[in-house]
């Protein structure tokens, strides 16, 4: 079996010395972005060892776009090699282009990125995005669901914040815009638990 993009960034980040990863985490959280992107939180990174570091930049990004980003941090505290040899091994070259097939994190086979029909399928809550905002009633109830696993501290502080149910959803989907697959079927689902009769109809459409 092949390995992951996960594995090829935990190959990579466990190859650095204890200084050079501190570097990098500092760097992570600062380094400029595409937009829709948001920084990692300092505070998620400070404890994260090379397992947790290599989730979070899955969680935060696409797979392309965690490797393109992590390469990029590398390149910016003098690794280059390390960053060439992360490009080379996933495949992925510095616009995101997938070049060669690769076995995507979830353990599925084939090609992932913008040549996978799973990953070109519009994901419920994207396809649903405006009725979601509109009609969702229970947004804390969601959140709590979300909280420590997809939503860290701050974000879930920042959105419950928010005034209206309205403006609490429209910050969330302002997340959701980094979030793999896997964290929008935790919000599916999560939805799903506390606005059932609402999902139920969307799905009927």
């Amino acid at each position: 079996m092949g390995k992951t993009v996960r594995d090829h960034l935990v190959d990579a980040l466990e190859d650095l010395e204890e200084e050079q990863l501190k570097k990098f985490k500092g760097k992570l959280n600062e380094i400029p972005l595409q937009e829709g992107f948001a920084n990692i939180p300092r505070g998620r990174l400070q404890k994260a060892d090379v397992l947790d570091l290599s989730d979070l930049l899955l969680s935060y990004y696409t797979e392309p776009y965690a490797v393109q980003v992590a390469a990029q941090v590398l390149e910016s505290i003098h690794l280059k090699r390390e960053a060439e040899k992360l490009r080379s091994v996933t495949g992925i070259g510095e616009n995101g282009s997938v070049q060669m097939p690769l076995q995507s994190s979830s353990g599925a086979s084939g090609i992932y990125g913008p040549r996978d029909p799973r990953s070109m399928e519009l994901h419920f809550i994207d396809k649903h995005r405006e009725k979601l905002i509109q009609r969702t009633s229970t947004v804390e109830a969601v959140l709590d669901l979300l909280h420590g696993s997809v939503l860290d501290d701050d974000q879930y502080e920042r959105i419950i914040s928010r005034e209206t149910t309205q403006d609490k959803m429209r910050e969330l989907y302002r997340l959701t815009r980094s979030w793999n697959r896997s964290c929008k079927d935790q919000l599916y689902e999560a939805l799903k638990a506390k606005n059932k009769f609402l999902i139920q109809d969307l799905e009927e459409r």
